[in-house]
């Protein structure tokens, strides 16, 4: 088995400034690749970084880049690094290629932090890559959900069923 993981930004992938006196978060190398080094798997995976954008930063532009990078790979099995503010509308562009599963993921806590959810929900991203049939799915909070079954609640943060 092989997944293949696509980095497009959001909280999972921020880090400090490197420069003095910033005071933002950047987005850095893919945290799934310091994850995937913690866990030592036993497939094999590709990382694709493609953005590097906090998700309320994502045009349709990049839906269509993602998208592409989706259609373009040859793996049928593909993680969405990305952040959680605009997943739904990712997963909805994504919803058009039928002969893959692709999950998207992210973190409410960058994965630098060390009370961060990004390990668990990479985690239960590999778990449903590798074992759902084609479709396009969001996991987060110890949950999986088909792209269209999913609706963000503005008051917990947390994702629950539509």
């Amino acid at each position: 088995m092989k997944i293949t993981f696509i980095q497009t930004g959001g909280t999972i992938d921020k880090e400090y400034p490197k420069t003095t006196k910033g005071y933002a978060f950047e987005i850095g190398e893919p945290a799934v690749k310091r994850i995937l080094e913690k866990i030592n798997p036993v497939f094999e995976y590709e990382i694709i970084p493609l953005l590097q954008k906090d998700s309320l930063d994502i045009t349709e532009k990049d839906r269509e880049k993602i998208t592409l990078a989706c259609k373009n790979n040859q793996n049928d099995k593909i993680v969405i690094t990305h952040g959680t503010d605009t997943m739904a509308e990712t997963a909805e562009k994504l919803s058009e290629i039928k002969d893959k599963t692709i999950v998207i993921t992210g973190a409410m806590r960058p994965e630098k932090f060390y009370d961060s959810d990004a390990m668990f929900n990479v985690g239960a991203a590999i778990i449903s890559a590798a074992n759902l049939p084609r479709g396009v799915y969001i996991t987060m909070n110890g949950r999986v959900y088909e792209w269209n079954k999913v609706k963000r609640d503005i008051v917990t943060g947390q994702f629950i069923e539509a």
